[in-house]
């Protein structure tokens, strides 16, 4: 599978299906994409060769072979190669009336990182779907709505698999998180200090943090931060939101404030009144 490959199907032949397909493809040249409303159906981006990297919610993840994302519709994202080198991508966009309620009666939750092994029979399972696709028979998108109720199925089951292993990430984890505890206050802290404390890659740190909790080392670090800040400000009166800043690892007062409130919908001073 070499060359650009897209089928755009008619949801309008079958309204009524629970689970519409709008599209399937492959990209051998992933170009840029920047979507300031998001795509206006379920959207899963799967990295067949190269590297890219997926931004949302202002948060980095990075993408590579056997690696994909579930998006939900209206999601503000943007997605592109992390290199100079050609990022291969698969997709899948579907919709339907009830598209929610299948997604959540598989447990699965979008947004939505999810993981496997080269070994895993997940790995074809898109592609041997679009390979079905040479049959123009199907231009209502009746055969592949029901091989994307599988996939789903299947993601489901990988996505028990990730379950299974977070207890065992966790244990990975809980060294790091210890010494986060102790070090919150320093803010020269970045993404590779934080994987040289476990010994592992950056992007290792990355894949073990999304599994997990569903977030980026450095964003569960920032988290962490700003419930310490939360403790500051509602046990300690006199101090000033200034010192709150500096003693919770944020170089300047503006950042502190602008973060918390991204955090919590509030500035630290109408944290401060409530508590």
């Amino acid at each position: 599978m070499k060359s650009l490959r897209r089928f755009v199907f008619s949801p309008t032949g079958n309204p009524g299906l629970p689970l519409i397909v709008e599209s399937i493809g492959y990209n051998p040249s992933q170009e840029k994409i920047i979507r300031s409303q998001g795509y206006p159906w379920y959207h899963w981006l799967q990295v067949e060769d190269g590297e890219g990297v997926l931004t949302y919610h202002n948060e980095t993840v990075q993408l590579s072979p056997y690696s994909g994302v579930l998006l939900p519709p209206g999601l503000p994202h943007i997605y592109e190669s992390s290199s100079n080198k050609i990022w291969s991508t698969l997709y899948l966009t579907f919709g339907g009336d009830a598209s929610a309620s299948i997604l959540s009666s598989f447990g699965i939750h979008e947004p939505a990182i999810f993981y496997w092994e080269p070994s895993s029979p997940f790995v074809s399972l898109l592609s041997g779907m679009l390979s079905k696709m040479d049959d123009e028979s199907d231009m209502f998108g009746l055969d592949i709505s029901v091989d994307a109720y599988r996939f789903l199925g299947q993601m489901s089951k990988l996505s028990q698999g990730n379950h299974i292993s977070i207890s065992r990430n966790m244990e990975k984890l809980t060294p790091l998180i210890k010494w986060m505890d102790r070090h919150y206050g320093n803010p020269d802290i970045g993404l590779d200090n934080l994987a040289a404390v476990l010994g592992i890659s950056s992007r290792h740190l990355s894949k073990l943090f999304h599994l997990t909790f569903g977030l980026a080392p450095y964003t569960y670090f920032v988290q962490m931060r700003i419930h310490k800040a939360k403790e500051r400000l509602a046990s300690e009166p006199a101090a000033t939101v200034a010192s709150i800043s500096s003693q919770t690892g944020f170089r300047d007062t503006s950042h502190f404030v602008a973060t918390f409130r991204k955090h919590t919908g509030m500035t630290p001073q109408q944290f401060r009144r409530l508590h």
